[in-house]
């Protein structure tokens, strides 16, 4: 496709793509995560990838440290053990052997690329909470309405133990969902029309560029 490729090299010309731990990134290794990260802008604007300029690979899982202060006070600091994460001001960091996993053998539902990247698009409002700047035309009401009930739903599911038809991890949090569903929107549609078919909707009405009636 003509347009993802000159997004693709737009995106090669504006970001760093950095490894880090001994990673030698090639070419290669660039344009799949850039090719990965602009099907997401494909029918928006590369204003959506403005404020930041680095990716940074790992070889592997990482692991990150983040403090939070309790209650009362207390600052607590947790580790985790991560195959991306996204900063609100800052850099997309990825684990480059999900990524090449996603890329050579994907698997419905999951990629790492479009899961963080779905986060930037998020945070353009300064907050990650499931509501990113929606197209000219479309109802916050209703994107509410098929994003909320469709939650609800998930977290219910996974409170009570039963199976979940899409990646559990999205019931973390408003903004985890629309991450992973913008996950399946692009590897797996068909299963979350299926789950979820406002959020289908949704989803085709802010990544497309037709008309869902």
């Amino acid at each position: 496709m003509a347009h993802l490729r000159e997004l693709t090299t737009w995106f090669l010309h504006s970001k760093s793509i950095n490894g880090v731990q001994g990673l030698n990134v090639t070419l290669a290794m660039r344009v799949a995560v850039a090719a990965q990260a602009c099907l997401l802008i494909l029918n928006l604007d590369i204003d959506c990838f403005d404020n930041w300029v680095e990716v940074v690979l790992y070889p592997g899982a990482f692991r990150i440290n983040h403090e939070r202060v309790d209650a009362i006070g207390l600052v607590h600091s947790d580790a985790n053990v991560l195959s991306g994460e996204a900063w609100l001001r800052g850099p997309v960091i990825l684990s480059w052997d999900d990524v090449e996993r996603d890329t050579y053998h994907p698997q419905l539902g999951r990629n790492v690329v479009l899961h963080e990247f779905a986060h930037k698009l998020d945070g353009l409002n300064g907050v990650t909470n499931g509501l990113p700047p929606l197209r000219r035309g479309m109802s916050r009401i209703r994107w509410g309405e098929d994003f909320s009930g469709a939650y609800d739903a998930l977290c219910l599911q996974v409170a009570t133990g039963k199976s979940a038809c899409i990646n559990p991890y999205a019931a973390t949090s408003p903004a985890e969902f629309f991450a992973v569903s913008s996950e399946y929107f692009f590897t797996a549609p068909d299963i979350l029309k299926s789950c979820y078919p406002g959020v289908h909707r949704q989803l085709t009405l802010f990544y497309s560029p037709v008309t869902v009636r």
